[in-house]
């Protein structure tokens, strides 16, 4: 477990790097879209951000932030094959990871999504922008960070043995239930 709380951070980390080129990232789908002639539909998948990389970003800045994202999913897809591995779950686990994995699908569309507080991802942009094309693309990654975030919080507390409590000290003795564990004074039966 401890390994997959690494991992997240990790992640973690080179998601603030990442946003703090969201920006940029916003000027390179655009430019992206633009040169496919693709202003018509929003961005509404990896998929799509992988497309527009790999055959319409010329710019080396805008190919290694949209790369930068590719790579931050494609490290939290792998986390989840880690957390399937870690814990067998319940129904509460297996149903935060099953939506990571339909988040992180390189073809679903997540032109809903919209990340809230305490993600201001979507305020950065332009009205036009949130409502047309880009507020889901910025959304994915906040999300499903929440997502795995909860799964491990759920997973430390009611899933896994708690190391602290001593399986003697929770014992306890069923003949004492009705009786109290001492005898009072005075009531001796010999």
């Amino acid at each position: 477990m401890d390994e997959v709380v690494e991992t997240l951070g990790k992640i973690e980390q080179n998601y603030k790097l990442f946003q703090q080129q969201q920006m940029t990232f916003v000027k390179a789908l655009k430019l992206s879209r633009l040169e496919a002639n693709d202003l018509v539909r929003p961005v509404s998948s990896i998929n799509q951000v992988e497309c527009y990389k790999d055959h319409h970003c010329y710019n080396s800045r805008d190919r290694h932030v949209l790369n930068m994202f590719i790579s931050i999913c494609n490290d939290l897809r792998n986390l989840c094959q880690k957390l399937e591995k870690v814990h067998p779950g319940d129904s509460v686990t297996n149903g935060l990871l099953e939506k990571c994995k339909v988040l992180l699908n390189d073809s679903n569309d997540f032109t809903d999504l919209r990340a809230t507080y305490p993600h201001g991802v979507v305020n950065y942009l332009s009205l036009a922008e949130a409502t047309d094309c880009y507020a889901g693309v910025v959304s994915l990654i906040p999300i499903v960070i929440d997502t795995m975030r909860e799964w491990i919080s759920y997973t430390n507390k009611h899933l896994l043995p708690n190391e602290r409590e001593c399986s003697k000290c929770k014992y306890e003795d069923p003949r004492l239930k009705k009786q109290a564990p001492w005898k009072t004074p005075g009531k001796h039966p010999y």
